[in-house]
């Protein structure tokens, strides 16, 4: 997780120190760098708070610059970055860093607009090409990381958080449609929809979509680059589905498991998190770290920590298990809500907030887990 920041004017000059502050208000998303990027017009300006994953040298730090034309800001990870960076290279592109943020704007380099269609992982950037004066950014297929953008006139402001872009100006005003919707039947938005968010003025960059803004002409366009498409096989037979879902489970968890940091696993004792722990443990990596995290519910009768205590205990992993009571509920909403800045549509999120902390406290960075998994 990182922290990114952009403005990007058609006529005004940016200022410099709310960029400054803009990304500043981020720094809990990214607290091992800080960087910024100007250009020589003072029409784009980019900030960046980093957490480090991929490559920890400083010549992996963001803004990072390609080919003295291309700029980058950049939150997530790119899973299947070593592939690309091979077919890269194989055409003559040199590369200077072992990161997946120079992967991606080497392919948007290369291929332009279309290199998203290729990327694996989870992620939000934006890319302010300086020869046309274009903004190119995009979100992952399914939303995992936040895009908040918000356009006027002659200016497009982008970043991680909601609170970074009212350190630039734009105005806190709720959106009491959206307001009166959650209150009434608990609905915040459609990932995949043009999303409005609780403040008026403000958007989300929808899932598998790409944004471009051009302040030649001042136009900002969205479009989709992607769309789940059902295949269905009913020649099958159960034994090839079980190795077609053993295949592709285990190509997925390897990509997760490249980090230059340590990986744990939260485990909540369902059949996907306790599935990915069996997965994570037949395979080899450095930085894998044999910890699991799980959140417990006392005298909750639909709590499954018992079976997640099985598991750790089948594997002999260190299992850190996290307790919430009815008394710090208030106070965890409290913190929670300061990162988040809109309501939440369960409390679950408060819970995933204490068990994020626990793999802090105990060295790890990079948890893997399961989201929905246990319909499939």
């Amino acid at each position: 997780m990182c922290g990114i920041v952009g403005v990007v004017s058609a006529k005004s000059t940016i200022n410099e120190d709310q960029i400054k502050t803009a990304t500043q208000s981020l720094t809990h998303r990214g607290p091992e760098g800080e960087g910024y990027y100007t250009n020589d017009k003072k029409t784009t300006a980019f900030g960046h708070r980093r957490l480090c994953v991929i490559d920890l040298s400083p010549e992996a730090n963001q803004p990072m610059s390609f080919a003295d034309r291309y700029t980058i800001v950049y939150n997530g990870e790119l899973y299947n970055y070593i592939e690309l960076r091979n077919n890269l290279k194989q055409k003559g592109i040199q590369f200077f860093t072992e990161s997946d943020t120079e992967v991606i704007i080497a392919s948007y380099a290369t291929y332009g607009k279309e290199c998203i269609k290729s990327f694996d992982g989870a992620f939000a950037f934006a890319i302010w090409d300086e020869q046309e004066h274009v903004l190119f950014a995009a979100r992952d297929r399914f939303g995992e990381k936040p895009f908040f953008y918000s356009f006027s006139e002659d200016k497009l402001i982008f970043s991680s958080e909601v609170k970074a872009l009212w350190k630039l100006g734009v105005k806190k005003e709720v959106n009491e449609k959206l307001l009166y919707n959650f209150l009434t039947i608990g609905y915040t938005s459609n990932p995949y929809l043009p999303a409005e968010t609780f403040f008026e003025g403000i958007s989300k960059l929808p899932a598998a979509c790409s944004l471009i803004y051009s302040i030649s002409n001042n136009q900002l366009s969205i479009e989709k680059y992607w769309q789940v498409f059902i295949e269905m096989d009913n020649q099958i037979t159960e034994q090839q589905a079980i190795e077609k879902f053993d295949s592709l489970f285990t190509a997925s968890i390897k990509k997760r498991l490249r980090s230059d940091v340590a990986i744990g696993t939260s485990l909540s004792g369902g059949l996907d998190s306790s599935t990915i722990v069996a997965y994570c443990e037949k395979m080899v990596s450095n930085q894998y770290t044999h910890q699991c995290f799980t959140a417990a519910f006392k005298d909750f009768e639909k709590d499954e920590s018992c079976y997640a205590t099985i598991v750790a205990k089948q594997f002999n992993l260190k299992h850190t298990i996290v307790e919430t009571g009815p008394q710090e509920i208030i106070a965890l909403m409290e913190r929670v809500m300061q990162h988040q800045d809109e309501p939440l549509e369960s409390a679950s999120a408060l819970i995933q907030f204490k068990i994020y902390e626990a793999a802090k406290k105990n060295g790890v960075t990079v948890l893997l887990d399961g989201q929905g998994a246990d319909e499939v």
